[in-house]
């Protein structure tokens, strides 16, 4: 089903954050990750919106069409921003978060549990990240082959470093869009003030400390959770490990996990039916 999607703004202070709503009924929030657009949830969207939801895809800080120039990229700032998407349409809402957003769901469920009735989180920076030295020895994943080039994004902003990074972290089956994808992207990283925002969300002292933050609100959430996991993820030196840790840092009988076969660090656009196979019976538990 083809839905027409129109780009709204919600001024926050420092800035505007972007975002568009599809379909009808309970909210389901949409938040991508470091580097990325809501355009990443282009396939997946669509689907939970068909199984009835209204679907609301935010542009983070300093990324796709949201402004840039923010005092601040921390996870904690995407979780407000987050909850503030979430009074203008309506809650309350399930929150999905990917990678960086993962964190950021956790912060939002644990601070606001009147306003966040579920959480999903897709291959989610929820922990603060450790470098694994096996890991890189033996390329598990391909865990060497994309922390190089992230690396080198993250100290340089290089759109180039990124679009290499990319290419490791979809392994195998890319979009059928993939090159007018990538090729926006980049066009969109390339604008001022963007891989800016990208960076600091990984090198400044607020994202450091709210990272950290988020691995101990886990305990406090009080809703259900999913953990979605890509089992090809080049970014977790064993993805499967990661998705257990999460849960089991949650209340017990919280969260569950969904591993995805083949999918790298983004399955929701690699096999988006494989993914909204695992959510929209969950959202259909909490929504």
């Amino acid at each position: 089903m083809v839905m027409e999607q129109q780009t709204e703004f919600l001024e926050v202070k420092g800035g505007r954050i972007a975002y568009e709503v599809i379909g009808g009924g309970p909210l389901v929030v949409l938040s991508p990750g470091m580097a990325d657009t809501r355009s990443t949830y282009r396939f997946l969207a669509p689907l939970i919106a068909d199984a009835g939801y209204s679907v609301a895809s935010v542009d983070l800080r300093g990324h796709g069409e949201s402004s840039t120039g923010w005092d601040s990229y921390s996870h904690a700032d995407t979780a407000g921003d987050l909850i503030e998407i979430i009074r203008k349409l309506g809650g309350p809402a399930v929150i999905v978060g990917q990678s960086f957003s993962g964190g950021a769901a956790t912060i939002a469920a644990a601070n606001h549990p009147d306003l966040v009735s579920a959480i999903v989180e897709i291959d989610p920076f929820t922990r603060p990240p450790k470098t694994s030295m096996g890991g890189l020895l033996l390329n598990t994943n391909n865990y060497r082959r994309g922390a190089l080039p992230l690396m080198r994004f993250i100290f340089t902003g290089s759109v180039k470093a990124w679009s290499k990074y990319l290419n490791v972290a979809y392994p195998g089956k890319k979009p059928v869009d993939w090159n007018t994808y990538l090729a926006a992207l980049q066009m969109n990283l390339s604008q001022p003030g963007r891989a800016k925002a990208a960076r600091d969300m990984v090198n400044s002292k607020a994202s450091k400390a709210t990272i950290k933050e988020a691995a101990a609100q886990l305990a406090n959430v009080r809703c259900k959770a999913l953990v979605v996991m890509g089992r090809e993820d080049s970014d977790f030196p064993d993805p499967l490990a990661e998705a257990v840790a999460i849960v089991g840092l949650m209340p017990a009988g919280l969260g569950q996990y969904a591993m995805i076969d083949k999918a790298g660090h983004y399955p929701h656009a690699q096999y988006p039916q494989q993914v909204a196979a695992s959510i929209i019976p969950f959202l259909k538990e909490q929504a």
